[in-house]
């Protein structure tokens, strides 16, 4: 299936896969570092829930409140009329609604790893994704719901920056970095995922994994933070300690790791 060549938001693309990064994006003051780095590959951690439990518990609540509202709107509030512009009818449809879209950030919650890394193996230069895939439209769906990883061609890759300013009541920006692949000598996209939430990092991101693929490990800094066991049960959260750990498949776990061997380098 072929994206739009710029999703809504797009702001302006990071610097190209074979740019030298600019130094001072390559700190070792990121948090949080990389997972892991040795001689093959670089995996860097992404996030999509900065804290999980908040949509089971929040999405709990609208679905016990929406029943008793339903329930007290059917059975007992008989002064209202299907026909009429009743705040009544205005009430009962937006509770439909909310029935409808809050059980699929409950199940996003459940269901979303604790960790979705990226691992740049710079032997095979290819890019490796743990990607969860939810649909918000299809709460009860399984075709586009589950950690689905995939693999892309590093020359591929491009880094898209996202911000669009919400309507929060207060005001509000939402921002994140998305990684584009484009098929291989066009500009026609063909995936889009998930980096971070957060420019600043996104874009240090970027510049490690740029710097990982073109010079290697030894041109990385020393990192200040100790990388993060994501799979680890010593969260304090009890809905990080619940949720799915991270699993490769097998057989790309063990490609994502390695070096090709000799006559199948790309």
């Amino acid at each position: 299936m072929n994206l739009p060549h710029r999703d809504f938001g797009w702001k302006f693309d990071l610097c190209g896969p074979h740019k030298t990064p600019d130094p001072q994006l390559t700190s070792g003051f990121i948090d949080p570092p990389p997972n892991h780095i040795d001689e093959n590959h670089l995996e860097l951690p992404t996030k999509l829930l900065k804290t999980r439990g908040v949509y089971v518990v929040g999405g709990s609540l609208i679905l016990v409140a929406n029943t008793l509202l339903m329930i007290n709107l059917i059975f007992f509030d008989l002064r209202w009329s299907w026909l009429s512009l009743d705040p009544a009818i205005v009430m009962f449809f937006v509770s439909l609604a909310l029935f409808f879209w809050a059980p699929s950030y409950i199940r996003l919650d459940i269901g979303h790893p604790r960790d979705q890394p990226i691992r740049f193996n710079r032997h095979r230069r290819k890019a490796y994704f743990y990607r969860y895939k939810f649909d918000s439209t299809h709460p009860y769906g399984t075709k586009n719901w589950g950690v689905q990883p995939v693999a892309y061609n590093w020359d591929d890759l491009t880094a898209e920056v996202y911000r669009v300013y919400a309507p929060l009541g207060y005001g509000g920006i939402i921002e994140k970095v998305m990684i584009s692949v484009r098929r291989h000598g066009t500009d026609e996209v063909i995936d889009r995922l998930f980096l971070t939430d957060d420019i600043e990092r996104g874009t240090r991101y970027w510049a490690l994994a740029r710097l990982f693929m073109q010079k290697g490990p030894e041109a990385l800094p020393n990192f200040v933070y100790a990388p993060v066991d994501w799979n680890s049960d010593d969260s304090t959260n009890p809905f990080d300690q619940l949720a799915p750990k991270v699993q490769w498949p097998p057989e790309m776990d063990l490609e994502s790791r390695t070096a090709p061997a000799q006559g199948d380098q790309p």
